[in-house]
């Protein structure tokens, strides 16, 4: 029995229009996501990046940082994620990687208390005449007084929750963004292992790292001591 050409014609123009249609998704699918328009750092710019994840409190509340560590790893960028308590001694290594040359991008990340402790470590890397490139604070818990900079602190926050504006102190260099993100349906627990958070903290550094070929200059802490700020003085500029 020959088939109708009307209902042939017909089948084909669906079977057109369902071609077009998932065309349509997937070209929008590629439009909107911020890993496919976003350029990754260089493999020397990475190797000479260290970004640094600061857990909260216990180890078992940040546990979403672990996984930004494994994306960055995979991009080849080295990642060390430990608890808040161990900023001190992390400023310490990266100062002495840094004035060695094996470091030339300093990053800095932290959620809950791990954001509160970032301006601590920054003070302490400017005293050592050492820059840091980019601090980002996932939902500091108390309330937080940055005194000296980074190149770019951006501070993600639930205005209607226990997170806090970070508040920039007189003269403070560098850039500072507080970013209010009540209402996307993120907690404080849940904040470091968003999706939408994770992306734009790996974006954010990647684009960071692109940059890292004109570093932050070294900035002494105020009360900070004649040696240390000559240390900041006579750092040799980095590439």
């Amino acid at each position: 029995m020959r088939p109708n050409g009307r209902h042939t014609a017909g089948a084909s123009q669906l079977s057109a229009i369902r071609v077009w249609a998932i065309c349509l998704l997937l070209l929008s699918a590629v439009a909107i996501s911020p890993t496919t328009a976003r350029a990754a750092p260089s493999q020397a710019a990475a190797a000479t990046t260290h970004v640094y994840l600061l857990r909260g409190v216990l180890n078992i509340f940040s546990l979403g940082l672990d996984t930004i560590g494994a994306r960055l790893q995979a991009q080849g960028i080295p990642v060390t994620v430990a608890n808040f308590v161990s900023w001190s001694s992390l400023a310490d290594e990266a100062a002495a990687n840094y004035r060695a040359g094996r470091l030339k991008t300093i990053v800095l990340v932290g959620h809950s208390s791990g954001a509160t402790a970032l301006p601590d470590m920054i003070a302490k890397l400017n005293q050592l005449g050492v820059p840091v490139k980019l601090a980002i604070g996932l939902d500091s818990v108390f309330k937080t007084r940055l005194s000296t900079g980074a190149e770019r602190y951006i501070n993600i926050y639930i205005g209607d929750g226990p997170g806090e504006p970070v508040r920039a102190a007189v003269g403070l260099r560098g850039k500072l963004d507080n970013v209010d993100v009540r209402g996307t349906g993120v907690g404080h627990i849940s904040i470091d292992k968003n999706e939408a958070i994770q992306r734009r903290v790996i974006a954010e550094i990647d684009a960071a790292i692109m940059r890292s070929r004109a570093p932050a200059a070294p900035v002494a802490e105020p009360g900070a001591p004649r040696q240390a700020r000559s240390a900041a003085a006579t750092a040799p500029a980095r590439n």
